[in-house]
């Protein structure tokens, strides 16, 4: 049985990330030591504790030879993003100041791993420095995966962890990788992750944000996580300059970071112009900028040039699942709010932060959908589909449809179960469209926050939000017979 034979392998591994992660508790927990706050005590017991049982279950695991296999990968992602999350709320639960329920804390702690960006704070202004801190760290860590920066080190006790690169990128091309040794792919990935959240730090700080606040939108904007350390988000600081920032920020990191980086080792654009899924990406992007643009403008809301400057960015933080929003959002025009909830099913490029079904999947199913007409209207004629220069084969074919179908299936499973908690059809749409996507901004009941929801329906938006950052495959792998046999 698998259990019987790899359970060591998969508990030695975990306990190895666990201790990774704890170590992220360290800079909040200095920021409130200099800041004399009371959630030192939280964050220094999370600490211990994550560590101190890391260590102990590492040890007592530890092998001299691992060996992994696919399905290893699958496990200790599920498992370890499962631990990501208890260890992610403990701080925010043990925090008397806060005052968080466990359901509160747990969905507070997902939201913010998973990039999601939904909160149950009704104001997060009065927030401790250091908890706004964590709020902003949490997504900038879960951004681009605590896996693919753990497979950098993990060659280093020989470790092999390609599956659980394969495991936790996403998009249906996990073969690709930048570099032919996987531990200078994660490197260059989480350089320029780094670079481009420093840069946005900088651009916020220009436009008028105080440092820390630079610092905190910076990371959960390049993140594509949306915590802000206002709770009137973006829109506290009624800045067309720092609309125009986040908006920007928002579309560059939905970008592929492979892309990024083959640019910088080139020195040349190229490898970005000549990319049909940034190019199709952003020509749906400027599609619903303009709609959402004259809608707003029609309605009398703004003037013209005000309409564009929110529309950029409200449909640039929505599409791309990023979730930082203006002040005055749910009132904007019901129809155009239905838009933007839709758009953020589309996502931004594969290999990004984002979440959603992704510009790639949406380009192939639209390629596959053309290919079948013209294939009706010339039944004898030979004709392949193309990505750019690459063809598409059956597999990532059914790959794609797959997904899109699971994808759609559990999106309308959760509304379903939603609305049997009494929540109306728009509330439960907007909800699970907000969680699903990792894009944290709610409508009807959930427009002001999450905090209106019953406990069930936390642990349940929990799960949408677990299962949209993991792409539903994994979680599914683990639930079917084929995997426990041996």
């Amino acid at each position: 049985m698998y259990i019987s034979t790899r359970f060591k392998i998969v508990l030695h591994l975990c306990a190895f990330l666990v201790v990774l992660y704890s170590l992220t508790m360290i800079p909040p927990m200095l920021l409130a030591l200099i800041e004399k706050e009371r959630s030192l005590f939280a964050f220094f017991s999370t600490f211990v504790m994550a560590f101190s049982a890391g260590m102990l279950c590492w040890a007592a695991t530890r092998q001299e030879k691992v060996s992994l296999e696919t399905r290893d990968g699958f496990l200790i992602i599920v498992l370890f993003w499962l631990l990501f999350s208890i260890i992610s709320a403990l701080p925010l639960w043990m925090d008397d100041g806060l005052s968080l329920s466990l359901a509160d804390a747990i969905f507070e702690g997902v939201s913010g791993i998973t990039t999601t960006g939904a909160s149950v704070f009704h104001s997060v202004t009065p927030l401790p420095k250091s908890v706004l801190y964590y709020r902003a760290q949490l997504n900038f860590v879960g951004g681009l995966g605590v896996i693919v920066l753990a497979v950098a080190v993990l060659p280093l006790l020989g470790i092999g962890g390609m599956k659980l690169y394969q495991s936790e990128m996403p998009g249906p091309f996990k073969e690709e990788r930048l570099t032919p040794r996987l531990a200078d792919t994660a490197k260059s990935l989480w350089l320029t992750y780094m670079m481009l959240g420093g840069a946005c730090t900088l651009a916020f700080w220009m436009a008028g944000m105080s440092f820390f606040d630079a610092l905190c939108h910076g990371l959960s904007t390049v993140s594509l996580g949306g915590f802000s350390t206002r709770t009137e988000s973006i829109g506290f600081y009624q800045s067309d300059a720092i609309e125009l920032v986040a908006g920007a920020f928002s579309l560059l990191s939905a970008v592929n970071f492979t892309l990024y980086f083959v640019a910088i080792t080139r020195r040349s654009l190229k490898p970005l112009r000549h990319s049909a899924e940034l190019r199709f990406f952003l020509m749906m992007v400027a599609i619903v900028v303009a709609v959402v643009t004259v809608g707003v403008w029609r309605a009398g809301m703004y003037s013209l040039p005000q309409s564009f400057v929110h529309a950029f960015f409200l449909t640039s933080s929505m599409m791309t699942d990023n979730g930082l929003a203006t002040a005055d959002y749910a009132s904007w025009p019901r129809e155009i709010i239905v838009l933007l909830l839709s758009a953020s099913f589309f996502g931004g490029c594969v290999g990004s932060t984002c979440g959603g079904i992704k510009a790639l999947r949406f380009l192939i199913l639209f390629k596959q959908s053309r290919h079948e007409i013209h294939q009706l209207a010339h039944p004898r004629a030979i004709m392949s589909i193309r990505v750019g220069k690459a063809i598409i084969n059956d597999r990532v074919l059914r790959s794609v449809w797959s997904f899109f179908f699971l994808y759609i299936l559990t999106t309308c499973a959760f509304i379903w179960l939603l609305n049997l908690q009494g929540y109306d059809l728009m509330t439960s749409f907007a909800t699970v469209a907000a969680c699903i996507n990792n894009m944290g901004l709610g409508f009807g009941e959930t427009a002001a926050g999450f905090a209106t929801l019953n406990d069930t329906s936390k642990y349940l938006m929990c799960a949408a939000m677990l299962l949209g950052r993991l792409e539903i495959y994994p979680v599914l792998i683990l639930l079917s017979r084929t995997f426990w046999r041996s």
